[in-house]
């Protein structure tokens, strides 16, 4: 990309390439670079001032040095119709005063109407696919290997990259298939301590009751013999 070489500052690239991902925020920087003699001090703006974050706004670039700015894009709900984007970004710099700070600039230094020679330069919008990360597959580097994954010049897949997804892709299904069959296996194991638990309260509770049925009171053969001999006892009273 060509650079933008004004007489006051230098820009790398005319374009802001945001690595597009949908909720996310992003940021973009450029460098602005003084090769003169002059403290030069610059502005940024947009037309869509809602949608961007731009740190610094304004500051002043010192004489044979370099700064920085971050252009940071809010997190956006919808991709744009081919990922296309309109917004532009204005940079605007202008000689200030030897010395001179962030605190020094004023609206009225790029007043164009009042003499100042000012310097705009375009930057537009360029939204690029995110960084992919990189392939857990390693790579031969042996002679006699397999040659690297590559695209080939039509954008067609070479059949070793093809092959090094499919593996990456079955490790992963595998992987995913024994912790499934570990967690059937657990939950198998907890239904059979929780019923033996059960079972085991149950016969717990028998036993308590029957001891204390063996306990409580004078047993049943005791209260049939004294009720006999109550009735003896009556029939002899009787009978005498």
């Amino acid at each position: 990309m060509s650079n933008s070489s004004g007489e006051l500052l230098q820009i790398e690239t005319l374009e802001l390439q945001f690595p597009f991902e949908l909720k996310k925020q992003i940021s973009c920087s450029i460098q602005l670079t003084n090769k003169s003699d002059n403290y030069v001090a610059f502005k940024v703006k947009t037309t869509n001032p809602k949608k961007y974050c731009v740190r610094p706004n304004t500051g002043v670039v010192m004489p044979h040095s370099a700064s920085d700015v971050t252009v940071t894009m809010q997190a956006q709900k919808e991709a744009p119709a081919d990922m296309q984007c309109k917004d532009k970004f204005l940079l605007q710099s202008v000689v200030a005063s030897p010395g001179a700070t962030a605190k020094d600039i004023t609206p009225e230094m790029f007043n164009k109407e009042e003499g100042n020679h000012v310097e705009d330069c375009k930057l537009r919008v360029v939204y690029v696919p995110p960084q992919q990360p990189p392939s857990p597959v390693q790579e031969g580097s042996e002679e006699g290997s397999s040659p690297r994954a590559s695209v080939s010049e039509n954008g067609a897949l070479n059949t070793s990259d093809f092959n090094n997804i499919s593996r990456a892709y079955i490790e992963q299904q595998d992987s995913s298939s024994e912790t499934k069959a570990l967690i059937s296996k657990l939950t198998e194991e907890k239904i059979s301590v929780i019923q033996q638990n059960n079972k085991f309260q149950q016969e717990l509770e028998l036993l308590r009751r029957e001891r204390n049925r063996n306990r409580g009171g004078i047993p049943t053969i005791y209260v049939l013999i004294i009720g006999l001999l109550g009735i003896l006892l009556g029939y002899l009273l009787k009978k005498t």
